[in-house]
C-alpha cells in the first residue's frame, strides 16, 4: 500500500510522525512538504510528480490541495482522503472577507516572525482541544520560513483557490472524509462533500477538534488502516 500524506498550513512532514508510527508498518508511507512559491493548481500537480501514484491523504490545506490533485491527475490518486477539509468557499463575498483575513494573518508573521505567529494561530478557537505539548508549534517554527508561511496565506488559502464544490461529482475513485467530532464546522462540510462525491464514506473521530492527526493519531491511523484495507479488497474483487 502506497500512502502520500500531505500536511495543513504552517505545518510540516513531521507532523504526520504521531499517525504512521500507527500504521501498518509493511506500508509504503511518505510524508511530503508542501512545495513553496507556487499558485494552487501547480503546487497540487507538483506534490502529485514528488509523491507518485498510491493513495493520498491530506489534512485541512493538505487535503484542499490533494483534492485539486485528484481532479487534474487522478491517475496519480488511487483513493482519496481528506480529513478536517473543505472544497472552498462558494460564496464570492466570502472569499473576499477570506482574503482579507489571510492578508492580515500574512502581514502578522512578516512582523513578529514565525514562532510568535504560530502562538496567535494555535491561540484561535479552532485549536482549542488541541493541547500546546501535541501541537508541535517549535517543531513547524524551524520548517517554515517568514515568506513560505505568508505564501500559504496569499495564495493557497480558502480565500485565493477557486472553490471545488461543483466539481466534486467528477471523482470517481474511492474517498473518505475524515472530521473531528468537537470541529462542528467541518463535520457539516465533510457531510456536504460526502453528499456530493459518488460512494464516498464519511467518518467522525471522536473526542477530536480540528487538528485529528495531532489530538487522536491513534484512532486517525486505525481509521485509515480500515478503510484503506476494505477499499483495497474492494478494488481486487471488482
Amino acid at each position: 500500500m502506497r500512502v502520500r500524506l500531505v500536511h495543513g498550513f504552517a505545518q510540516a512532514p513531521r507532523i504526520w510522525e504521531p499517525v504512521e508510527a500507527h500504521l501498518p508498518r509493511d506500508w509504503d508511507v511518505q510524508a511530503i512538504a508542501v512545495p513553496d512559491g507556487l499558485d494552487f493548481v501547480a503546487t497540487a500537480e507538483t506534490l502529485g510528480m514528488r509523491g507518485a501514484q498510491g493513495t493520498w491523504v491530506g489534512y485541512s490545506m493538505g487535503g484542499r490541495l490533494v483534492l485539486r490533485l485528484a481532479l487534474e491527475r487522478p491517475d496519480l490518486v488511487d483513493r482519496l482522503v481528506l480529513i478536517s477539509a473543505s472544497a472552498g468557499v462558494a460564496s464570492p463575498h466570502e472569499r473576499e472577507q477570506r482574503r482579507a483575513e489571510d492578508e492580515n494573518w500574512a502581514q502578522q508573521v512578516e512582523h513578529v516572525g514565525v514562532a510568535t505567529f504560530l502562538e496567535r494561530w494555535h491561540d484561535q478557537r479552532l485549536f482549542e482541544s488541541l493541547p500546546r505539548s501535541a501541537a508541535m508549534l517549535e517543531v513547524r517554527a524551524r520548517a517554515n520560513s517568514v515568506q513560505g508561511v505568508a505564501h500559504q496565506l496569499r495564495v493557497l488559502g480558502q480565500g485565493a483557490q477557486d472553490p471545488l464544490w461543483d466539481r466534486l461529482g467528477e471523482l470517481e475513485m474511492p474517498v473518505l472524509v475524515v472530521s473531528g467530532a468537537w470541529d462542528r464546522g467541518y463535520v457539516e462540510l465533510a457531510e456536504r462533500m460526502g453528499a456530493a462525491i459518488n460512494g464516498a464514506e464519511v467518518v467522525t473521530v471522536p473526542s477530536a477538534g480540528h487538528s485529528v492527526p495531532l489530538e487522536r493519531p491513534a484512532e486517525l491511523a486505525g481509521v485509515l488502516a480500515d478503510w484503506l484495507s476494505s477499499a483495497a479488497d474492494e478494488g481486487e474483487r471488482a
